[in-house]
């Protein structure tokens, strides 16, 4: 089901061509095959609300979120994998990319969800005036959640709503269907919920198509908005728990991918953060051996 609210469009005309040019790219470091921005949270809602006042003057910013499933899932998927690597902006989406980008001497500042950054940005829309428009969750999620972020943000506008079919991306119609109801809503920001890898790779496959400033990938976050799933008390979050949390709550889905794909994941940071300390000690010894060495035209 479609639905559409009231309100005029959102933009700015600017000779400033997109928000990456115009502010500092943060630092950023590659975690397997998944390059991931050292970026907080202020930083992150900065660049999406440039990318949103400057829409349609390049093609949509995309965001994606590295968390530990897809930092391991993109070492097996080569197309999900590429997915990752172009899109704009790699957020810290997982307290373990966060803990492990210590280890590796690339510490990021905190850790940015999806969702976190889609309330950050309905509450810059909400000021700004802005147009969201909420794509895929469960069914009636995306409706419940727009309803529940309006009671919470009084002027935000959701512009509209929609949850595809099971399989649409393989009915060329009916994903035809969604695109043009996407342009007709005229947003500034899409909030994307398929679930990883199918939210990143429809929005890299889809991004030139789309006349908005901003595209995000939010996960469960329709759902959690809508009461439908419950998210971990702010405490466990903060603990770096929030993982156990959604493990007790779904046992049956979740428990091969914490149990087995952190251990992977923690494999794979050991490996890497072992080939980095090789290297080092490697350039030490060159260097002083180097030092060693007599000048050139030395002699006796």
């Amino acid at each position: 089901m479609i639905t559409e609210a009231n309100g005029p469009p959102a933009g700015a005309a600017s000779e400033i061509s997109s928000a990456m040019e115009r502010l500092p790219r943060p630092p950023r470091f590659v975690l397997g095959r998944v390059p991931v921005d050292r970026i907080s949270m202020e930083y992150a809602a900065v660049l999406v609300t440039e990318a949103l006042i400057h829409r349609g003057e390049l093609p949509p910013l995309t965001i994606v979120g590295a968390n530990a499933q897809l930092v391991t899932l993109a070492e097996r998927d080569p197309r999900f994998a590429e997915a990752m690597r172009q899109a704009d902006l790699s957020v810290p989406d997982g307290i373990s990319v966060v803990m492990a980008s210590r280890l590796l001497g690339e510490p990021i500042p905190e850790r940015v969800t999806g969702g976190d950054l889609m309330e950050r940005m309905c509450r810059e829309a909400a000021h700004f005036g802005f147009r969201i428009f909420f794509l895929g969750g469960l069914p009636g999620a995306a409706e419940m959640a727009a309803f529940n972020l309006r009671e919470r943000f009084p002027g935000l506008q959701i512009c509209g709503t929609c949850c595809p079919p099971p399989g649409f991306e393989y009915d060329a119609s009916e994903e035809a269907r969604i695109l043009r109801e996407i342009e007709r809503c005229e947003p500034d920001l899409l909030c994307v919920a398929f679930g990883a890898p199918k939210q990143e790779i429809w929005m890299q496959e889809n991004r030139l198509r789309l006349r908005v400033g901003a595209i995000l990938p939010v996960g469960a976050a329709f759902d959690t908005q809508a009461g439908l799933r419950r998210r971990a008390p702010r405490w466990m979050q903060q603990l770096a728990l929030e993982w156990f949390f959604r493990l007790m709550m779904e046992p049956r889905r979740l428990g091969r991918r914490y149990l087995v794909g952190n251990t992977q994941f923690i494999a794979l940071v050991l490996r890497q953060w072992a080939r980095q300390t090789r290297d080092r000690i490697a350039l030490r010894v060159e260097r002083i051996r180097g030092r060693g060495k007599p000048a050139a035209g030395s002699g006796d």
